[in-house]
């Protein structure tokens, strides 16, 4: 079988367990899971039920794809996503997007833990991802292009759109959650940077650092999904503190920050369901005017 009849098989499986054609996709970050207890749930496949499907290896990761609601919503989250630290290959690590994308979504929201390394933020910062780097890691969209999903050489000038950055910017507003924007930078983990490289990323323009996101916000956007990004910033980035850097470090605040970033992703669903609602109104609108 090909990529596509392999994404498709998945698919069809998923498909055996629900009837509700998600809308909005959710890649949930490192200690950020628990935002999976308010989905009014209709089915959780794990990937270790599909066929030769990449599990994760990673504790703070379930490994499960979740379909259900949220405020009359249809979603489908990546609980649990897939490293390239892991040792899986581009196109493994971008499959849950594109199997997502498959099953109807329109809308990607990307979340990860992230090491900040502009010297305003602090751990348990939230940053708005309003671009990124992925020069240090491989293109996922290497080899033959999968051209039913999107086109050879897709363009990157808008990954992270516009109005739906305002729109969560505006939620945390509402909720009197502080948020930063920012350029988000991917390495290939697993292995956290050294000061000097913190140094070299920081005049690139980077302000927060992870091993995740770049990869699966290259992915949407080639398959034409709507994408925003969200960081939790966890720590200081390695020379900028005398903390030593490790993953008891990223669960501790993440776990702490979990509430706000419930509230704030959850607020964001809401408010992007009305706005969503009222796109397809004026659309069927216009049909009829037509």
């Amino acid at each position: 079988m090909n990529d596509l009849d392999i994404l498709e098989t998945y698919t069809n499986i998923i498909k055996e367990h629900t009837s509700l054609v998600p809308d909005i996709a959710i890649i949930l970050g490192s200690g950020l899971n628990s935002f999976a207890n308010m989905v009014n749930i209709d089915a959780e496949i794990s990937y270790s039920s599909l066929p030769d499907f990449p599990t994760c290896t990673n504790k703070m990761h379930k490994g499960r794809f979740i379909i259900g609601t949220i405020e009359n919503k249809n979603v489908i989250i990546a609980d649990g996503r897939l490293h390239y630290y892991e040792g899986y290959t581009p196109k493994q690590v971008i499959m849950p997007v594109r199997i997502m994308k498959l099953l109807g979504a329109k809308t990607l929201v990307i979340t990860n833990a992230a090491g900040g390394i502009n010297e305003n933020f602090e751990p348990g910062d939230f940053m708005v991802i309003e671009d990124q780097i992925s020069s240090f890691v491989p293109s996922p969209l290497r080899g033959y292009n999968i051209d039913e999903l999107g086109p050879r050489f897709p363009d990157c000038s808008n990954i992270y759109d516009t109005d739906l950055r305002n729109l969560l910017k505006e939620c945390a507003a509402n909720l009197n959650i502080p948020i930063k924007e920012g350029v988000y930078l991917q390495t290939q983990g697993p292995n956290y940077e050294t000061p000097a490289e913190i140094k070299m990323y920081k005049l690139l323009g980077a302000d927060a650092v992870g091993m995740s996101t770049s990869m699966e916000a290259i992915c949407g956007s080639h398959c034409g999904l709507k994408i925003c990004g969200l960081s939790c910033i966890t720590n200081k980035a390695a020379g900028l503190s005398d903390n030593k850097l490790s993953d008891h470090e990223v669960i501790e605040i993440a776990s702490k920050s979990a509430n706000n970033f419930c509230r704030l992703l959850f607020d964001f669903i809401k408010k992007l369901n009305k706005t969503l609602n009222e796109e397809l109104k004026e659309c069927e609108e216009e049909e009829e005017f037509q």
